[in-house]
């Protein structure tokens, strides 16, 4: 049995991870963000079609420019696999350590 190697999309400056906590509707979402901040997320129209996410989905979030403590772009979704990659290589302890908080 083979294993599939793929490349996992690592966040680069200004992109932050997140996980997805609930959908508000018209491609807007909240995502927890590896930061400690939650954001209100929405998908841009060219990544409508093709973007679909539910809660819990792990995200790559690029923070807007103007109230980027609050509002950002989901610009990516990880698959299961690239997920697990993720939390071997650290990526995602942040959230590990948010989620002991609440």
């Amino acid at each position: 049995m083979e294993e599939e190697h793929t490349r996992v999309r690592i966040p680069k400056e200004g992109e932050i991870l997140g996980i997805l906590d609930a959908r508000l509707g018209a491609s807007r979402s909240t995502v927890r963000c590896v930061d400690g901040k939650t954001r209100t997320c929405r998908i841009p129209g060219r990544m409508k079609r093709y973007l679909w996410v539910r809660e819990k989905d792990t995200v790559l979030v690029e923070p807007w420019e103007f109230g980027g403590d609050e509002k950002g772009d989901i610009i990516y979704k990880y698959k299961p696999h690239q997920v697990a990659w993720l939390q071997q290589n650290g990526y995602l302890d942040d959230l590990d350590d948010l989620d002991e908080e609440f």
